[in-house]
């Protein structure tokens, strides 16, 4: 978890910088002059997003054999197991960055290699996308533009959940090369490959 919270406190470092250049960039049009309504809305995209990647892991995690849920693609790489619980605690973790406490008990160093057991990953995946849909259904317009100084200089609150969601898309990645690796179909596409072929026969 050590390893994570470098990347990410190294990833706030190059956002901040950006920030700060794109700010020095526009200068001529200060933000005080800008009245037009936020384009984008980063609580509602980002329970949007993370919600889709969430169930993409549960299916995916359900689709894996359990006799390869120890399979990793080399000795000092995750296991399948090891990946979707990772997910599940990097969740607590990135989180802890803008001061929500993890849950009780949860033991961030010993929490991936816990179990290998089908049912109780696809808990864990399930208890903490509960967790950050809570979180951040809870915050405010005011909660993410809370400035995080110890990240960084430019660093808040809104930044912690965008790199949660960026990190899931990660590892939702690593999970589907996995898969493929091991001759496993993600789910999502088997159902798109199904309509798309009912679509055709229909247009016959």
């Amino acid at each position: 978890m050590k390893r994570v919270f470098l990347s990410v406190l190294v990833l706030l470092a190059a956002f901040s910088v950006g920030t700060t250049r794109a700010s020095a960039g526009s200068s001529d049009t200060p933000a005080s002059a800008d009245h037009t309504a936020p384009s984008y809305d980063l609580k509602g995209q980002a329970l949007l997003d993370l919600e889709t990647v969430q169930k993409k892991f549960v299916e995916l995690a359900n689709a894996v054999p359990a006799d390869k849920l120890t399979w990793r693609p080399s000795q000092d790489s995750r296991s399948f197991a090891e990946v979707f619980l990772h997910v599940a605690g990097e969740r607590y973790g990135i989180l802890e960055l803008m001061g929500t406490a993890p849950p009780s008990g949860f033991n961030g160093k010993t929490f991936e290699k816990s179990t290998t057991d089908k049912a109780r990953i696809v808990e864990e995946l399930n208890k903490s996308w509960e967790f950050t849909q809570k979180a951040i259904n809870g915050m405010s317009n005011a909660d993410f533009a809370r400035l995080l100084p110890k990240l960084g200089p430019q660093a808040n609150a809104g930044d912690v959940v965008y790199i949660l969601v960026s990190d899931a898309h990660e590892h939702l990645g690593q999970s589907v090369a996995y898969a493929r690796e091991n001759g496993i179909v993600p789910p999502w596409t088997v159902e798109a490959k199904k309509q798309a072929a009912q679509k055709k026969a229909a247009q016959k």
